[in-house]
């Protein structure tokens, strides 16, 4: 009878755990367990049947600290709409609230106004703009403030960190439009055209000036222009400027560095123009075969980069250092120039006054002179 009982009880034993693991499998495949915890840097860990999966955190709070100081700008000619763009608060005094914005924003108009997120619309003074940093500041009423910006640092910012940007993607009916994406590229060098530095029109063949900029992939359109580049903080770490826009290019916009914007914003407060330093010389890029034709100029046919002088203004560095007609420039301070575009870049780390070196080609030789630099006028 014992053995009996001793064999039931074994029986039961191993059919509960059969019943409990057939029980506990079709628990965990139709009805999945799923936890959620707070992870590292802000991220929500969700765990379902033992596999981690990160999800992002909402941008919520962040937007909250910017959105009511981005502005829509609106730019006029003779009474007529010709552009609008995008614009932010950056900072109050006892009178005024003051904004940044893009120069080719507000370039030509007669008559400028911002509408804020509660729709409030304000004329708005442009007290100093600048073609080569394409920024611009714009000044209204304090009353019309409700919030400003917080200033941060894109030097802190690092490759695959998310941000996001708010700004009036084509016109008054996108207001307040809120995009995200990581942050893709730091000092990436890029041509633009300062005689049409749009986004529609941007293309990479417009080569008057080279900016070093923010890359990163959140969808922007025309009308972003001006508006801010954030971090996950909320705190402004670029301006955007220009869109990378053809038919085999997608996903690339890039801002101005807001360390850049700020070095220069109490001469654009002024209204004071940006003395910017020259060399003294009219130019041509070594690879424009026609205007090397137009003014009779001939080069060693194998020199494909560089800036070839058209003529040394007389009194300036370049003409005082002995520059002349046909010298094609290749270096400046020891740094590859590649055309006029990065001649001006390098020229423009410097002030006027400065000394720098001068690498160049004549009669197929090469040499080096120091130049001083005189101020634009």
């Amino acid at each position: 009878m014992k053995k009996k009982e001793n064999i039931k009880t074994i029986f039961l034993i191993v059919f509960s755990f059969v019943m409990g693991g057939i029980i506990m499998f079709a628990l965990l495949k139709w009805t999945p367990l799923v936890s959620e915890v707070l992870g590292t840097n802000g991220n929500t860990i969700v765990t379902r049947n033992d596999t981690q999966v990160y999800e992002k955190s909402s941008l919520a709070a962040a937007v909250d600290k910017i959105y009511d100081a981005v502005a829509m700008v609106s730019s006029y000619q003779n009474d007529t709409l010709v552009s609008t763009g995008s614009a932010f608060v950056y900072k109050t005094d006892d009178n005024y609230g003051y904004l940044l914005t893009n120069h080719h924003v507000v370039d030509g108009a007669d008559k400028v106004t911002v509408t804020m997120s509660n729709d409030t619309e304000a004329e708005a003074t442009v007290l100093g703009g600048d073609q080569y940093l394409d920024l611009a500041v714009l000044r209204i009423d304090k009353s019309n403030v409700t919030m400003v910006a917080n200033i941060g640092s894109s030097e802190d910012v690092k490759l695959g960190d998310t941000i996001f940007t708010v700004g009036t993607p084509m016109g008054e009916e996108f207001q307040g439009t809120v995009t995200s994406g990581i942050l893709s590229g730091k000092d990436r060098m890029v041509s633009v055209s300062t005689s049409n530095n749009t986004f529609e029109d941007y293309t990479e063949y417009s080569n008057d000036w080279v900016m070093r900029v923010l890359q990163f992939d959140a969808s922007i359109n025309p009308g972003n222009s001006g508006g801010p580049l954030l971090n996950v903080n909320g705190e402004v770490i670029g301006i955007c400027s220009l869109k990378l826009a053809s038919e085999e290019v997608e996903g690339m916009g890039f801002a101005i560095p807001i360390e850049y914007a700020m070095n220069h914003i109490e001469t654009l407060e002024k209204g004071e123009a940006i003395s910017w330093p020259v060399l003294g010389v009219s130019m041509v890029n070594a690879s424009d075969s026609a205007g090397l034709y137009r003014n009779r100029i001939m080069i060693d046919r194998n020199i494909t980069e560089g800036v070839v002088v058209v003529q040394a203004e007389k009194g300036s560095g370049a003409y005082d250092a002995g520059l002349t007609t046909g010298d094609v420039i290749t270096k400046i301070d020891g740094k590859k120039v590649e055309d006029a575009a990065y001649l001006r870049y390098e020229l423009y780390q410097h002030q006027a006054g400065d000394t720098i070196q001068v690498t160049y080609i004549r009669d197929g030789e090469e040499h080096t002179v120091d130049v001083k630099l005189s101020a634009s006028e």
